[in-house]
């Protein structure tokens, strides 16, 4: 009776969690799954399809070229914002004076609104007039089209997600600052230079959060949206949207169209729920695999047992 009793008290503490998990969680994924497998438009009931919504991936051709821009995100936008935060973190700790000072300056960015810090970039990066072009005229270089080059408007949004950088910075800042200075001076010791202890000492002891880091950022990059929307309507010119969905989606060229920006556009323009809701379903299978592949992958460098 007594565990009964101590088991029931537990779960009324959990209730709260649990009812919010369940009403928030699973049954919009049970939703979107079983969305998945019908014809819905919100006006009619929906219609059993079986896999058709998942057959039409393979003939889609702009679903194969969202992928490619979100494939080509995550490949350079997530590992250049690790290197970025690492980078930062390690210089933030050779100051001996103003460290709070520039910790400050380094992290202010990212508290910047994501629509608004994408504004700001596109009229900072405007093609001959804007201020970034400006200075590099002045050292005797053209500036790229950034945001209105189909080569340059990806690397533009990386540039951007460099700038806003401060929130993994501060976290791989405290895991550096974690590591045991002995170890570092028994290096020293035995004639370590600086790039091999950064490589056999830091590199090892912050492992646990790389992995963090590349898990959250891959997922946060195949849900690439905001920006990548923004980006596109400002830079054409066409700042407005009309029935939640701008016309210029992807400017320029479809350069930043991205597989977010697809669903969505299935979903709000094309009234295709059925099939947005497969598209979504696939994502979250996607980012659940590489998750459990990046693990597994951490799993057997560091030795630990699968």
């Amino acid at each position: 009776m007594h565990t009964v009793r101590k088991n029931l008290t537990t779960l009324s503490f959990l209730a709260p969690a649990l009812i919010g998990i369940a009403v928030f969680f699973v049954y919009p994924l049970l939703s979107a799954v079983y969305f998945s497998f019908t014809k819905f438009d919100l006006l009619s009931v929906p219609q059993w399809v079986g896999l058709d919504n998942y057959k039409q991936m393979a003939d889609d051709p702009f679903l194969l070229q969202a992928i490619r821009n979100t494939l080509w995100m995550v490949v350079i936008f997530v590992p250049a914002r690790i290197i970025g935060a690492i980078g930062l973190s390690m210089l933030l700790t050779q100051f001996r004076r103003g460290a709070s000072f520039f910790r400050t300056v380094f992290y202010l960015p990212a508290l910047v609104p994501p629509v608004a810090a994408t504004i700001a970039f596109v009229y900072l990066l405007k093609p001959g007039t804007g201020p970034v072009d400006h200075f590099l005229e002045k050292i005797g270089i053209n500036g790229p089209l950034w945001f209105n080059s189909p080569t340059w408007a990806k690397p533009s949004l990386v540039l951007l997600g460099l700038w806003a950088i401060g929130d993994l910075m501060v976290i791989f800042l405290a895991a550096v600052l974690g590591v045991p200075e002995s170890l570092y001076e028994a290096a020293s010791l035995d004639g370590a230079n600086a790039w091999q202890r950064f490589r056999s000492i830091t590199l090892p002891s912050i492992q646990p959060v790389i992995l963090f880091a590349a898990v959250t950022g891959v997922i946060y990059t195949l849900q690439y949206f905001d920006q990548a929307a923004v980006a596109g309507s400002i830079a054409s010119g066409q700042a407005t949207v009309g029935a939640g969905i701008s016309q210029s989606f992807g400017y320029p060229e479809g350069s930043t169209f991205t597989y977010p920006l697809w669903l969505y556009t299935v979903g709000f323009r094309y009234n295709a729920l059925g099939y947005a809701n497969a598209l979504a379903i696939a994502l979250f299978v996607v980012a659940l695999s590489v998750t459990v592949i990046l693990m597994r992958r951490a799993k057997a460098f560091s030795g630990e047992e699968s």
